[in-house]
């Protein structure tokens, strides 16, 4: 997932920040966030459009899920992964960066351990998921922490990976995270210019917004309801990504991913905002 800044107060997230930001305003992914309780208990929720694959997803067509950091792809999409398997669908991971920034200071995971690690993490969830032999990781490798200052570099790899009738993938533009929306402003611009469908996933925002919160377009928002067995596969494919679930006992630092975080993410929904292109 994001790159936060831990403390050895709270978990956080590979690089965010804990004040107003340049890059995500007060989208701040700080404390324990709204909790899980609060978004099972709200109508708003429960009353959203379901997303119906059959409609929207043909067989045929490539889905392209863009992932600011290896986890990313199961933290908010395990669930549609797994459909899209079901549906026959090719799909193609795209992995903005490796994640390498996830613990400063680390002598357990220093960025040259996780460079291999965190890929690797993500191999294994996708066998959890059942998944593997559908999906296509392609390693975009980024600088983690540095996606926005590199929005031209990245736009022209997707020229040389998008195809013309691909389906994009990527996190909400307003996610709260800076890699996170750099990724999700990014594919959405290209989306747009090059008339592609385009889903916005929610991760991080599940943390920093509450219930009806203004500052997400939720008269966009589809629904996928996830069966009981694809949110178990869900949850086992989280605990893979060892490197972000455990304490690191090299800086005394809490897991980057809290049980807070992992509640909220492995609910029977997961969420996306979409717009049909004109």
């Amino acid at each position: 997932m994001a790159t936060i800044m831990p403390s050895k107060a709270e978990p956080t997230k590979d690089n965010v920040i804990k004040s107003n930001h340049p890059i995500v305003g007060d989208r701040i992914i700080e404390g324990d966030g709204t909790s899980q309780d609060a978004w099972q208990n709200w109508q708003g929720l429960h009353n959203l459009p379901r997303l119906n694959m059959a409609k929207h997803f043909s067989p045929h067509q490539r889905v392209c899920i863009f992932a600011p950091h290896p986890d990313d792809e199961v933290l908010g999409c395990g669930g549609l992964l797994q459909q899209l398997a079901i549906n026959g669908n090719p799909i193609i991971l795209i992995h903005v960066t490796n994640g390498t920034q996830s613990h400063p200071d680390s002598k357990i995971y220093p960025p040259d351990q996780l460079d291999i690690i965190r890929p690797q993490e993500s191999v294994n969830a996708l066998a959890v998921l059942g998944v593997a032999h559908q999906v296509t990781t392609i390693a975009l490798e980024l600088t983690d922490g540095e996606v926005f200052a590199a929005q031209a570099q990245f736009t022209e790899k997707l020229a040389a990976i998008i195809q013309p009738d691909d389906i994009l993938v990527t996190p909400f533009i307003h996610d709260g995270h800076p890699d996170h929306e750099a990724t999700g402003q990014v594919v959405a611009a290209f989306a747009k210019q090059h008339h592609l469908a385009c889903y916005q996933v929610l991760i991080w925002a599940w943390h920093w917004a509450q219930p009806a919160d203004s500052r997400i377009p939720w008269h966009s928002a589809v629904r996928v309801d996830l069966t009981d067995e694809q949110v178990q596969r869900k949850s086992q494919a989280i605990a893979c990504f060892t490197s972000q679930i455990t304490i690191d006992e090299s800086t005394g630092n809490l897991p980057i991913l809290s049980a807070q975080t992992i509640a909220r993410i492995s609910q029977p929904w997961e969420v996306y905002l979409y717009e049909p292109q004109s």
